[in-house]
C-alpha cells in the first residue's frame, strides 16, 4: 500500500483549520521526525543537496541538519494549513524585512521588480506580507494533483492579494508570455521560485561548486529591461517578547532583499540571460548557505543527479 501525498494534504487542509495552530505545528514536527527516521527517497535527496552546501559535515552532523530541514519543511505546511485564520496584524508581526525600501520607492514610481527565490522558509507568508506592504504581487504556481488541492492553494494565495498564473506541464511558453504582459502592464512585484528547473529550457549554472539547472524566467524577464532583478532570501526565525505575542506563534520569517542585480551592459540575448541567472543564483546560494536547514529542496537540482533521459533533451547534453 502506498500513501497518496496529495490526498493526505487535502485531508489535512480540511481538518487543520479546526485545530489550534500549536497542535498542528506539533503534529508536523512529529511527522517530520517520522519521515526523517524512515529515510525515504525525499530525505535522502535532501541530504544529497545539503552535502553540496555543507561538504565539511560528518555524516552524523549531516543527518542532524537534514532533520532540522524536514522540521522546517513541514513547518511551512503547518503554517499554510492554518493561514486562513490570521489577521493582517498577525501577518505583519510574523515577517521581518530587510532592504525593502528601494522596492517600495520603485513601486511608487511605477517600476516592476522580478524577485528570484529559492524554496526556503515560507514564501507564501512572504507573498502575503509583500501584497500588503510593497504593492501588487503576481507569481506562478505549479498545478497540483488532485485538482481540489490546487484550487485550495489558489484560493489561499489569491485571498491574501496575490495574482496567480497557473503552470501546467508543457505550458511554459504561454506562462512566460503572460508574465511579460504583467511586467509591462504596470508596477508589480513578481516573485518566482526558480532554484529548480521544471522544463528543458532552464539555465545551467555554477552552484556550490557544481553544475545545476535552474529556471530561466527571472533572468529572461529582466534581460529586456522592463523590470529590475533582485533576490529575496527567506529564512525562519524564532520570535520572542511582544512580537511573538502579536504574531501568535513562536516562528516568523526574515526576508532579506538584495540590491538590484546588474551585469555587464554590453551583454545581449542569451548571454545576458545566463549572466543575470548566474548572478541571482550566487545570491540565492549565499542565503541557503546562511540557513541551510530552511532550504526545502527534496528534488534533484544538480546536473550530476539528473536523469540522463531528461538531460538528453537539453542542448549540449547528449544522452
Amino acid at each position: 500500500m502506498t500513501l497518496d501525498g496529495g490526498r493526505l494534504l487535502q485531508t489535512a487542509w480540511a481538518v487543520a483549520p479546526r485545530l489550534p495552530e500549536s497542535f498542528v505545528l506539533g503534529a508536523m514536527v512529529a511527522a517530520a521526525d517520522v519521515a526523517w527516521w524512515a529515510h525515504g527517497s525525499g530525505v535522502r535527496q535532501l541530504e544529497t543537496n545539503l552535502r553540496r552546501v555543507r561538504p565539511e559535515l560528518a555524516t552524523r552532523d549531516l543527518r542532524r541538519l537534514s532533520r532540522a530541514g524536514m522540521r522546517s519543511y513541514l513547518r511551512y505546511y503547518a503554517q499554510i494549513l492554518t493561514f486562513g485564520r490570521l489577521s493582517s496584524a498577525q501577518v505583519d508581526a510574523r515577517v521581518r524585512a530587510s532592504n525593502a525600501e528601494w522596492i517600495r520607492a520603485g513601486q511608487a514610481d511605477g517600476a516592476s521588480v522580478v524577485l528570484a527565490l529559492g524554496h526556503s522558509g515560507n514564501w507564501d507568508l512572504a507573498g502575503a506580507w509583500a501584497a500588503r506592504n510593497l504593492g501588487p504581487v503576481a507569481t506562478v504556481a505549479e498545478k497540483l494533483e488532485p485538482e481540489e488541492l490546487f484550487r485550495a492553494f489558489l484560493a489561499l494565495r489569491e485571498g491574501f492579494g496575490v495574482r496567480i498564473v497557473p503552470l501546467a506541464k508543457g505550458e511554459g511558453g504561454s506562462v512566460f508570455r503572460t508574465l511579460v504582459q504583467i511586467v509591462h502592464a504596470g508596477s508589480v512585484v513578481l516573485p518566482l521560485l526558480a532554484d529548480r528547473d521544471l522544463s528543458s529550457r532552464g539555465v545551467e549554472v555554477d552552484m556550490f561548486g557544481e553544475r545545476a539547472r535552474v529556471a530561466a524566467g527571472p533572468g529572461a524577464l529582466a534581460a529586456g529591461g522592463a523590470a529590475t532583478l533582485a533576490v529575496a532570501s527567506i529564512s525562519y526565525e524564532r520570535l520572542t517578547g511582544e512580537r511573538r505575542r502579536a504574531a501568535g506563534t513562536r516562528w516568523g520569517i526574515h526576508i532579506e532583499f538584495s540590491d538590484p542585480i546588474e551585469v555587464e551592459p554590453s551583454l545581449v540575448g542569451r548571454e545576458r540571460v545566463v549572466a543575470l541567472t548566474q548572478a541571482w543564483v550566487d545570491q540565492v546560494a549565499a542565503g541557503i548557505a546562511a540557513h541551510p536547514q530552511d532550504w526545502h529542496m527534496l528534488q534533484r537540482v544538480f546536473v550530476a543527479d539528473l536523469d540522463p533521459d531528461r538531460l538528453s533533451a537539453v542542448d549540449g547534453h547528449p544522452a
